[in-house]
């Protein structure tokens, strides 16, 4: 195998994922901005607290679009699981909060 022809691994084969220490225990945040380019969908996921004038950018992932639309089905699926087991998660139905966002325009 050569790096720029590296081999795929075959249906059904396993694949090693490791996690780094830094990222076991996860960020934490509880507010995603999403904007898209005809490439690809950007997630900037947001650590808002209270009394803090500035939200904060914590992660940003960029996914193709084929994976953006990947993980909103995984995401789907894992929601109608968890609904299944512990009921339905009470969501509010518009979010009302002034904010000025100085993240990626959804033109590329």
């Amino acid at each position: 195998m050569d790096s720029m022809n590296p081999k795929k691994p075959k249906k059904g084969q396993n694949i090693e994922i490791e996690l780094k220490d830094e990222e076991a225990t996860g960020t934490y945040s509880n507010l995603v901005m999403i904007t898209h380019s005809p490439s690809e969908f950007v997630f900037d996921f947001i650590s808002m607290m209270p009394a803090v004038k500035k939200a904060k950018v914590v992660k940003r992932l960029v996914l193709t679009p084929d994976h953006a639309k990947r993980l909103a089905n995984a995401l789907n699926e894992n929601i109608r699981k968890y609904e299944t087991e512990h009921g339905p998660i009470a969501t509010k139905e518009k979010f009302d909060m002034p904010f000025n966002y100085r993240g990626p325009k959804p033109e590329a």
